[in-house]
């Protein structure tokens, strides 16, 4: 982008020239601040022995686990791991009546976030 802005050559009016410029120096700005909140978050991590045992677990990183962390608190609250999968919403949706089960599709009905970075997280690790 700086080579195409500076490029006296091409026929960008003088505004855009300084329109990009600016969504440049905006776009610089937010990834420095992407990088310390990422220094802050990994700092957390680090201070928390529960979200440094949930790292242990293939596909899941420090930011996965600092989130998972802060967003479930004491996993004993759930009986199992299936209701955990269920609140988060990863699990499919059961219809079942006299016996027959019937399972529909993922119910996308817990935490969008926290689901997106355990999705990402398995895609990585197959």
């Amino acid at each position: 982008m700086p080579e195409l802005i500076e490029d006296a050559t091409n026929e960008l009016p003088g505004t855009f020239r300084l329109l990009i410029d600016r969504l440049l120096e905006h776009l610089k700005l937010l990834d420095r601040q992407v990088d310390e909140i990422e220094v802050q978050i990994k700092a957390w991590h680090r201070d928390s022995e529960i979200s440094r045992r949930l790292e242990q677990v293939p596909g899941i990183g420090p930011i996965t686990a600092s989130a998972l962390t802060a967003k479930v608190g004491d996993a004993k609250n759930f009986d199992n791991g299936r209701q955990l999968a269920a609140w988060l919403g990863l699990v499919p949706r059961q219809h079942s009546s006299g016996g027959k089960a019937t399972l529909l599709g993922v119910s996308k009905r817990g935490d969008a976030y926290l689901r997106t970075l355990l999705i990402q997280g398995v895609r990585t690790v197959t």
